[in-house]
């Protein structure tokens, strides 16, 4: 996993510790909030990229730019 993506996931509260009495109380709610807060901040970070890209960019297009800023593999 890519460093950034990790620093995503942890301002997401993916890292909470599992044992908290909310967690076992309700899976389904703790998961459905932190895939969502992760996934907001994916888009957040994606569209920062754009819209404060530099013009001397070797990228083929905003996709590479933003695969190679997640160390994904184009």
């Amino acid at each position: 996993m890519n460093e950034r993506i990790r620093e995503l996931a942890e301002q997401a509260g993916i890292t909470t510790n599992l044992d908290t009495e909310y967690f076992e109380k309700d899976v389904n709610k703790w998961v459905d909030y932190y895939s969502e807060k992760f996934a907001e901040l994916i888009i957040r970070e994606c569209a920062d990229l754009v819209d404060n890209h530099d013009d001397s960019y070797p990228y083929v297009s905003f996709g590479d730019m933003i695969k190679q800023h997640f160390g994904v593999e184009s």
